[in-house]
């Protein structure tokens, strides 16, 4: 996933589920369920999210773990307006 000014429908969706879980941890599979969006494409966005820092990774086995970070705001506040506002313009709100 290269770098574009665009935020879609599924990631601003994989945002919130994680957002929803407030603090606990997740595989990308169970967020993909949560977001209605393909295991792929969640695998991906939390990919791309630990990179962007506003998601925790804990590296276990069978399968990673992911949470959104408490810290999200201060590593990257302007991705997460980003997201926020995306939510607002797909009418997706708080869950």
């Amino acid at each position: 996933m290269g770098e574009r000014n665009e935020v879609s429908v599924q990631e601003v969706r994989f945002y919130l589920a994680a957002k929803a879980a407030a603090g606990q941890w997740n595989t990308a599979q169970a967020l993909a369920v949560a977001a209605k969006i393909a295991p792929r494409t969640s695998r991906a966005y939390a990919t791309k999210l630990v990179k962007l820092g506003l998601f925790d990774v804990a590296e276990v086995f069978p399968a990673h773990r992911y949470r959104l970070s408490d810290k999200a705001s201060k590593r990257n506040a302007a991705y997460v307006q980003r997201l926020e506002g995306a939510a607002e313009v797909f009418s997706l709100g708080e869950r």
